[in-house]
């Protein structure tokens, strides 16, 4: 670095273009499908911790598409790259994570739209995925939904038939007290 080289202007790293929200139910005790692609039982989701349902019940989505959508209305109490916790206004604690061991790529191929602290509301964009980096990571990217405060409600159940194809913001989750 020369002496005048400190003096140049640093350029502010480029601000996300966020996408559009998308149409979803704002029903408090639903949770819909934050990507398009085909649901499955959280039993088939390829990682111990979700199919054996530690984290809470849901289900999750094989994607179609890289941009991941708010599942339900509330306020994001965490953000982690790869996964949004979201409290819904009714008390639902919703964890949307994509991919298994993603963690390992420690923010790589993610573009985070939300912060700790914002509030959102069903359908409005969280997170965007790289699913070319995740892939030749040898990871998977299935987005998994799940209700990490599962035992305060009567049940948490897959609102839609296992191997369905699925729309982004389509209902895929009921939560019933």
């Amino acid at each position: 670095m020369g002496l005048f080289d400190m003096f140049k202007k640093k350029e502010a790293p480029a601000t996300p273009v966020v996408p559009a929200n998308i149409e979803a139910p704002a029903d408090p005790d639903v949770l819909c499908a934050p990507v398009a692609g085909r649901a499955v039982k959280m039993s088939d989701v390829p990682d111990p911790v979700f199919s054996g349902e530690v984290l809470g019940r849901g289900c999750a989505v094989w994607p179609e598409d890289d941009v991941v959508y708010a599942p339900v209305s509330g306020v994001v109490t965490v953000t982690m790259g790869h996964a949004v916790g979201i409290k819904s206004e009714s008390g639902v604690e919703v964890l949307v994570h994509v991919g298994v061991d993603t963690v390992n790529l420690a923010g790589k191929g993610f573009t985070g739209y939300v912060k700790q602290g914002d509030e959102v509301v069903a359908g409005q964009p969280v997170l965007k995925m790289d699913r070319a980096v995740i892939a030749e990571a040898g990871y998977k990217d299935c987005v998994v939904l799940a209700v990490s405060n599962t035992a305060d409600f009567a049940s948490v159940d897959m609102a839609v038939d296992p191997e369905s194809a699925v729309e982004a913001g389509a209902v895929v989750v009921k939560v019933v007290r």
